[in-house]
């Protein structure tokens, strides 16, 4: 799964995922992610990268990022996102459109198809893949 590089004998730090060999988790917003990179598998310091599909008809749990930002590239399907002050606002970001969620905005993705799934490369400014997540079940009822 991880090969970390050499060049000439010595490590580099630079490590690579294989797909396809990577462990899948599931996390605090009740979805499945590839693990991507992390602090905890690659070493990162400033950053996380996963790859992330929300299967038809499902959704996260309602949540933000605290002090992290986050975007999102969408590789095929589409979903709607409820996001702001009580999630009153609300966009959808379909495949080959990128999404930026600024840090401590709660917001919920939705995949609205019945039949398609949504998948997407998410990065945030946070290397740790679960830490900054904060669940708002509060908002729950307002997200159905």
């Amino acid at each position: 799964m991880v090969t970390e590089q050499t060049v000439g004998g010595r490590e580099t730090g630079c490590v690579v995922i294989r797909a396809g060999q990577g462990q899948t988790y599931a996390g605090k917003q009740q979805l499945s992610y590839f693990e991507g990179i992390s602090a905890q598998n690659a070493g990162s310091k400033a950053i996380c990268m996963h790859l992330l599909t929300i299967p038809p008809g499902a959704r996260a749990r309602t949540h933000l990022h605290q002090d992290h930002e986050t975007t999102v590239y969408v590789l095929s399907g589409e979903a709607e996102m409820l996001y702001g002050e009580g999630l009153r606002e609300r966009l959808v970001v379909r495949s080959g459109e990128f999404l930026y969620i600024p840090a401590g905005v709660p917001h919920v993705p939705i995949n609205l198809s019945q039949t398609e799934p949504c998948t997407a490369i998410l990065a945030r400014t946070d290397p740790n893949e679960q830490e900054s997540v904060v669940l708002l079940p509060e908002l729950e009822d307002v997200a159905k």
